[in-house]
Order: C-alpha cells, then structure tokens, then sequence
C-alpha cells in the first residue's frame, strides 16, 4: 500500500512541474486522463490496465518540460523549425520516466501516443498494432480534449469537430477506441462534458 501512495505521489510530483509555467498542458493532461480511462473502462479493461492509461495519460506530455516555454505558450503559428522541436517531447519524456519502475508499460504509452495507425506518426513511424492499445487510447483522448478545448493559438473547435477528425482521418487512429469514443459522447457529450474540465 506504501508503494502506491508513493507512486501517487511521484506523479502528482511530476504532473506539476509543467503546471508551473504551462498551464494549458496540465489542465489538458488531466482531462486526456479522464477521457483515456472512460475509454479503457467502455473497452471493458480491467481495472489494473484502466489505471495503468489513466497515470500513463497523466503525465503524456512530460517531455515538454524539455521544451522553451515561449513555443509551449505562442499564440502564432509555429514555423518548421519550432514544430520539429515541439515533436521532440515525445521521445524526451524517456529521459525523465525511463528510470522509474511503473508496473504498468507507462513509458511505451507515453512514448508513442503519437503514433499512427499508418505509420504516420512519431518518434518511430510505428504501425497498427506495434502501438500500444494504451497509447491508441491517448491518440483518441489527446484529440478530443485538444479540439474540444482552445489551445494557446487558436479557439476551441468542439466536439462534432473531433467527430468529423476521426471520421475523415479514419486511417491514423485505431477503429474500436474510435468506436468507444462515439459511443460514450453518442449522448451529445454530456456525460463527457460533465467529467471533463473546459477551459473558459
């Protein structure tokens, strides 16, 4: 029991050291953590892996601790050479998690929640099933929240946004969460809307 509340603890520790100077990444990570799981939990996970996405969505965007600010928080559009350098957070989240010993694969999920179903995505052009169904799960839950909720250079998209992202881009993302999402927001999003936070 010790272990868990000190694992709880190392990641509140570590989900706060972006809170400090980029607010937008921690209130996204905790609502891509909530989404995750409501997703994991629909696909009739067990508890144990349910809870492993929910910390790995937790703390997805750690690499961008390694990142300037001033790119995190710009409000224009960013050029060639910032983008690349953004993309780079998901490979420098190994250098702050690959020493901790998670009982969950937490660092494979974080590793490759951008990664594609094509072989599109990052660091590592993986493909189909080489990714994580843990990872699947954040790709699904990181765009939602990221569309639904407004980013630093633009305004919130909404929901039928995302909806209309999975179905146009049906190839990047993995069919059955793609389905679970549908199904838990199949309501209009009020049950998604009511767990979630939305930013004003």
């Amino acid at each position: 029991m010790k272990s868990h509340v000190f694992l709880y603890q190392l990641i509140n520790s570590i989900s706060s050291i972006l809170a400090v100077n980029d607010d937008y990444t921690a209130h996204h990570q905790n609502n891509v953590a909530v989404i995750s799981r409501m997703i994991a939990q629909e696909l009739g996970l067990s508890a144990f892996e349910v809870e492993g996405i929910r910390i790995a969505a937790q703390i997805h965007d750690i690499g961008k601790s390694a990142i300037p600010n001033e790119l995190l928080t710009k409000s224009g559009k960013l050029n060639t050479e910032e983008f690349a350098l953004i993309k780079t957070h998901a490979s420098r989240a190994e250098e702050v998690l690959v020493g901790i010993d998670f009982p969950w694969p937490v660092l494979d999920m974080v590793l490759q929640h951008h990664e594609r179903m094509d072989g599109s995505g990052y660091p590592k052009g993986l493909v189909g099933e080489q990714i994580c169904l843990g990872a699947r799960i954040l790709a699904v839950a990181d765009l939602a929240d990221s569309m639904i909720n407004p980013r630093p250079y633009r305004g919130a998209l909404g929901l039928q946004a995302v909806l209309e992202e999975l179905n146009t881009y049906s190839q990047l993302y993995d069919t059955e969460v793609c389905n679970t999402f549908r199904k838990i927001v199949s309501d209009g999003g009020s049950r998604l809307f009511a767990a979630i936070e939305i930013v004003s």
